[in-house]
């Protein structure tokens, strides 16, 4: 009899256990979520992408339908340029790295040069930096469909420079250093300086609101 009465018990005490565990764990999920909320609301809308066609790394079309639904990060770079593009590059290979190869998160790194920065030269910068072309999408194309993107969806700048400002041979445009946070609906929500300290850490928490509040 007090056998039974112990095994009771125990069970008894387990199953509270267990109960409190998942009421924490539920807890914890919706206290993130609430926090996801209030971070998105907090996102300004600093304008809207709309369709494109470009090239990426691998020569094949890409369109704005190729990242509907997911969060992407995008930045505008150039594969000779002498000044901040390699440690804008290596900064985007640390954010591909921070999230899980099955995240909703894709990642775009456009050229001021493209014609220079052909697919294949492309292709070989972005293998420099561990770039997963299934996730990263380095892209070139007509001066016009990636100026309507850089400029016109993403808010991003570039301007080439005049002979008389250039430092070295390649020191060939003035461009954004800028990373922008778009959402799964291509609304650009955010706008991050790659060169401070801590931006990698902000930019990551603001992915993380948009992925969490709209999963799927």
């Amino acid at each position: 009899m007090v056998n039974k009465q112990s095994t009771l018990v125990s069970w008894v005490v387990w199953g509270v256990l267990a109960g409190v565990t998942i009421g924490v764990s539920v807890l914890f999920v919706r206290t993130r979520f609430d926090q996801a909320i209030r971070l998105v609301d907090r996102m300004p809308v600093y304008g809207q992408v709309e369709s494109f066609l470009l090239t990426n790394q691998l020569g094949s079309v890409s369109t704005f339908a190729d990242l509907q639904g997911k969060v992407w990060i995008a930045d505008i770079v150039f594969s000779r340029c002498p000044g901040p593009c390699p440690r804008m590059t290596e900064r985007m290979a640390a954010l591909q790295r921070a999230f899980p190869v099955d995240a909703p998160i894709r990642f775009v790194t456009l050229t001021t040069d493209p014609t220079h920065d052909t697919p294949a030269v492309l292709k070989r910068f972005s293998e420099r930096f561990g770039a997963d072309p299934n996730r990263w999408f380095f892209l070139t194309g007509s001066m016009k469909e990636i100026a309507g993107l850089a400029l016109k969806g993403l808010k991003l700048t570039a301007l080439e420079k005049e002979p008389n400002q250039q430092t070295v041979p390649d020191d060939l445009f003035i461009h954004s250093t800028v990373f922008m946070l778009v959402d799964q609906k291509g609304r650009v929500r955010g706008s991050f300086e790659s060169l401070e300290p801590d931006f990698e850490q902000q930019l990551i928490t603001a992915a993380n609101a948009l992925i969490r509040t709209n999963p799927h």
